[in-house]
């Protein structure tokens, strides 16, 4: 048998993929014949093939020293290069291979995809381009162009660009996955998952999709099915460190936070520099209430990404719950914030060519990924409905994929609706100023979701923070935060980045719940024994407050305790706060723990209760305004920062001050107080909810009234101060 024969013998094995036989027959030409190209060009395939990427980079390299004129053998050799990271190199081979032949489109496509990991997008396109120029039948390159315009935001021509790939290879399941990746952006959720179901069966051991179609059920809130599929991608690629990360996101959206801990802990083992999983390990320690850990989580996040504004605003968020936080911390901490990622954008402001009348009609702003049955839904729908029409325009953007009852009614109180979860902050930014936006609200802050880089571009000439956030943003680019006189009482300005401007009443117009059942007698008439409770998160409940709760329990015999919200259905989160209870002598009987329930359910559970316990340092908001709404008192201790005063302003506004206590022995004091005269505070549960539908906290008239002359005064200084300039 000649060379030449063996060498065909062994491509033929190579082709049907059997890779140790062609591999053995180029190792026998090799040890005969140590100098012939092709088989050392082949044998260096087959280690690439096989994952032995410096063994191919030798190999190929040595093919190349005989035959430098081989376009196929420096395109190899870029593969090999690509995949040990080695990206420029791997873009001098694909040139090179595409300078000896320049209508190669195989590796045309391959520099862009280099190209692409590299970050530079627009070369990337050119060069997919360019291959599908040489050959319009590429699947596999109209596929890597639509990966490549999604990059760039043109959702939609990537989107054509898959489905252009999949009617020339309708079996090629990455291009489904792609789609579907494409279809996710846009927002249309049902067509991405049917996508990733058709790559996942295309491609019985393809992972990447199963993680994808969670991530789309986990969008829509099918949250068994999403952690099913993120088990999935885990089963078929155990070392999938992404899969585990979304698993856990998606378990601490459940609940399931000491699940969800253990998930993001083995995507840190498999990629110890994974800032997403370190951030997720976070938000599910927080989650348990373990706060100093999830602080000390996030911080390494931020390590490891520093250019991320998410997770540096998820560390922000988690330190209002912390006990020690004071007012001065957190104006250092939010101005940092300020520093490293919007001080950059602020070479992008424009000056504003809004009409400088004083007294025209307003083009009002509204951003936010909560126009739902949400605190943000809630706390603004009466404002929104009530504005005078006469003096200002609605336009809202809306910022999620789910719709409600109330998402129906806030777009109905609009005079514009945009959909904007799928377009770039640039983009939104730059929509914004095309609008015309006189006075832009953020209602965000520093929460999930934000879109705090839009604001730091300064698209609207007076910006505004408000309602979901409990402090300042830090950025220099929003101009006020909107809050009340107990919210932030004279004299602690200085510690908001933003100017105060101050509601009468209260920061918020609170919209009782249409689907609330009526107030029930005193349950304790009943019962024989006082139940307390609260309906806060875990995070709110500091081991501080646990001991000022234990203290009230001791001091009313027989009562009960009743906590409820969704963490509390983690059997690892129970069972620590209940050893931290029996700690302080309070017997697990004592206390009733409830996890989810339906919104209706739950303003149904305080029927069972007769006193709400507040927590601190962060209050309940909504929680507090449903509670006084079932007729349920709430005793509230404020503090310094704006989370610990939510308490004070919604009772203040409900005229229900006699809960507000001066300090936390005040605060046992009022409880014990209302649990020992069961006469009165039957009669103030009879009468709650009347006294809080006629009070201030539900005047939507009144509100929007306040809220019109406080717009219409910072418009006509801004007006002011651009005519004076």
């Amino acid at each position: 048998m000649t060379i030449q024969q063996a060498l065909e013998i062994g491509w033929g094995h190579h082709r049907a993929g059997q890779l140790a036989e062609a591999e053995s027959i180029y190792r026998q030409i090799l040890a005969l014949q140590p100098q012939h190209a092709d088989a050392l060009h082949l044998a260096g395939v087959v280690a690439y093939q096989t994952g032995r990427h410096d063994a191919a980079v030798e190999l190929i390299r040595a093919a190349i020293s005989l035959a430098p004129l081989r376009a196929d053998c420096w395109n190899n050799l870029g593969h090999a290069l690509k995949d040990q990271g080695r990206f420029d190199e791997a873009i001098a081979a694909y040139r090179e291979a595409i300078r000896l032949q320049p209508d190669f489109a195989m590796a045309h496509n391959n520099l862009g995809n280099v190209l692409a990991a590299r970050g530079k997008i627009d070369e990337a396109i050119a060069s997919y381009r360019r291959a599908l120029q040489l050959d319009p039948a590429f699947a596999e390159a109209h596929d890597n162009l639509g990966s490549a315009l999604s990059m760039q935001g043109a959702i939609d021509e990537a989107i054509a660009s898959h489905r252009r790939a999949l009617q020339l290879k309708p079996d090629l399941a990455v291009a489904h996955n792609n789609l579907g990746n494409a279809l996710k952006n846009r927002g249309q959720l049902d067509d991405a998952i049917a996508a990733y179901r058709r790559a996942a069966e295309l491609k019985p051991d393809y992972a990447e999709p199963c993680n994808n179609m969670g991530s789309a059920l986990q969008a829509q809130d099918r949250l068994d099915e999403a952690v099913t599929a993120y088990r999935r991608a885990i089963d078929l690629a155990p070392n999938f460190a992404m899969a585990w990360n979304n698993f856990g996101g998606a378990l601490t959206a459940q609940g399931r936070s000491e699940e969800a801990v253990a998930a993001c802990r083995r995507a840190i083992e498999i990629e110890p520099p994974c800032a997403e999983a370190h951030s997720n390990l976070g938000a599910a320690l927080q989650a348990q209430g373990r706060l100093d850990e999830a602080v000390v989580s996030y911080r390494r996040a931020m390590e490891l990404a520093p250019g991320s504004s998410s997770i540096h605003s998820n560390l922000l968020a988690v330190l209002h719950y912390c006990p020690a936080i004071t007012l001065p911390e957190l104006f250092e901490q939010h101005r940092e914030f300020d520093r490293r990622h919007c001080a950059p954008l602020r070479e992008s402001w424009h000056p504003h060519e809004n009409g400088r009348e004083p007294e025209r009609m307003l083009r009002l702003g509204f951003v936010s990924p909560h126009f739902a049955r949400h605190p943000v839904g809630r706390f603004i729908i009466r404002a929104l409905e009530k504005l005078d029409r006469s003096q200002v325009r609605i336009v809202a953007y809306s910022d999620s994929r789910a719709t409600d009852e109330m998402t129906v009614r806030i777009r109905a109180a609009t005079s514009e609706w945009h959909e904007v979860a799928a377009i770039s902050d640039e983009q939104l930014a730059r929509k914004i100023r095309e609008d015309r936006i006189d006075i832009l609200f953020d209602l965000a802050g520093q929460t999930g979701g934000n879109r705090l880089p839009v604001f730091a571009r300064k698209p609207a000439p007076i910006q505004i923070t408000w309602l979901d956030y409990v402090g300042t943003t830090g950025l220099s680019a929003i101009d006020y935060i909107l809050a009340d006189p107990r919210q932030i009482p004279p004299g602690a300005e200085r510690w908001f980045h933003e100017k105060v401007l101050r509601m009468p009443d209260d920061y918020i117009c609170f919209d009782p719940p249409g689907d609330a059942p009526p107030v029930r007698p005193l349950p304790a008439i009943a019962n024989g024994h006082v139940t307390f409770g609260s309906f806060n998160i875990v995070p709110k409940i500091t081991p501080g407050v646990v001991s000022c709760w234990a203290r009230v329990l001791h001091r009313v015999p027989q009562s009960r305790l009743m906590l409820k919200s969704r963490g509390w259905g983690d059997p690892a989160t129970r069972s620590r706060f209940r050893q931290m209870f029996a700690a302080l002598g309070i017997a697990e009987d004592r206390l009733e723990v409830h996890g989810w329930s339906p919104p209706a359910e739950v303003l149904a559970c305080y029927n069972e209760v007769d006193i709400a316990l507040d927590t601190f340092p962060y209050n309940g908001g909504l929680t507090t305004c449903e509670a006084i709404w079932m007729g349920v008192p709430v005793v509230t201790c404020p503090g310094e920062t704006f989370a610990s005063r939510h308490g004070l302003a919604h009772l203040s506004a409900a005229g229900m001050t006699e809960t507000v206590a001066r300090d936390l022995d005040h605060y046992v004091e009022l409880a014990v107080g209302l649990a020992s005269d069961l006469p009165g505070l039957g009669a103030l549960r009879a009468g709650l909810r009347e006294r809080v539908a006629a009070s201030a906290l539900c005047d939507g008239p009144r509100f929007a009234g306040h809220l019109m002359t406080l717009l219409r005064g910072v418009w006509r200084q801004w007006v002011g101060q651009r005519a004076n300039a």
